[in-house]
């Protein structure tokens, strides 16, 4: 008999269009220790409700060419467990812009699953229209158009990480604005005000966590009220989130380019609440596109922060 008090198992059932990264998504869920089963016939998805709680949690990977996939069928699957599974399920839809699939379609030189004999545009399109229902259902829905595997990988693990409700994870990354604002950030802070050392050309060529552009941003007579602030709301504000139970927070900085001011601010930031106890990670996403190591930074040599347990 089903235990009530106790967390029901969870259950990841991924889906999206072939070449957005199911695969990749399901890999990531595997390695955060998920038993993960790939291309799932729905017919054995019933038995898996009725049967016994499974000791892990599982990644079910559901792709449109099983023999027996069915949009309607698949929507039911979702509306059964969620009424009376004793199984906690979400659906993770892994989405992609026609565009971007086209041009990975093309790069790998492979044919569309939904259509071999035809373009890969038909395929897509064809699978667009199978998978529509289904992504309105979705729980979380991430765009991987914008995102390399490393994106891929942070987000689900953001999202999914097995015990991560139990303290509060804080993500500070920098960004430039002429990329567009992160995915699923929930404070963002413009640093375009603050001294730019690009045009110092002794600095130019190096990056926010070098030494020397450090000094030059935060000699900037509005850097320390501005951190002040920022540092103060931010304070004030974990607790309130781990009070509500909320298990991430990301908060992010962008500048023109991305690579001076808004790294500058986010290590500065990053690093006062890492020393206050806090289980913090840094990201530099226009740094990690361009594959810059953080070379004439010995301050820190990895992205992540030590983990204090607060």
């Amino acid at each position: 008999m089903h235990d009530q008090t106790k967390e029901a198992p969870r259950v990841i059932l991924v889906t999206g269009p072939s070449g957005a990264g199911r695969s990749t998504a399901i890999r990531a869920l595997e390695d955060m220790g998920y038993e993960a089963i790939d291309n799932l016939p729905l017919s054995l998805l019933p038995r898996l409700a009725a049967g016994p709680a499974p000791e892990r949690p599982l990644a079910l990977g559901v792709d449109a060419r099983n023999r027996d996939f069915s949009t309607n069928a698949l929507i039911a699957l979702i509306d059964e467990f969620a009424a009376n599974a004793p199984l906690q399920m979400d659906v993770l839809y892994i989405d992609c812009r026609t565009d971007v699939l086209l041009r990975r379609f093309s790069e790998t030189r492979r044919r569309h699953p939904l259509a071999p004999a035809e373009s890969p545009e038909q395929g897509i399109a064809r699978e667009f229209d199978l998978l529509r229902p289904i992504r309105a259902r979705a729980d979380v829905l991430l765009d991987t158009s914008e995102m390399s595997p490393h994106d891929l990988r942070a987000d689900i693990e953001r999202w999914f990480a097995p015990g991560a409700g139990g303290e509060l994870a804080v993500s500070v990354q920098s960004f430039s604005y002429k990329r567009g604002l992160p995915r699923a950030v929930d404070m963002v802070f413009d640093c375009r005000f603050l001294s730019n050392p690009y045009w110092d050309e002794a600095l130019r060529d190096s990056d926010g966590r070098a030494p020397a552009v450090a000094d030059y941003v935060r000699a900037d007579a509005l850097f320390d009220p501005f951190f002040s602030k920022v540092r103060t709301l931010t304070e004030m504000l974990l607790p309130a989130y781990v009070a509500e139970g909320k298990a991430h927070l990301s908060i992010a900085f962008g500048c023109t380019g991305g690579r001076h001011r808004s790294v500058v601010v986010a290590e500065t930031l990053a690093g006062a609440l890492a020393d206050a106890g806090w289980q913090v990670s840094i990201r530099h996403r226009e740094l990690e596109r361009l594959d810059i190591r953080p070379s004439d930074s010995p301050a820190r040599n990895d992205t992540k922060l030590k983990e204090k347990g607060r």
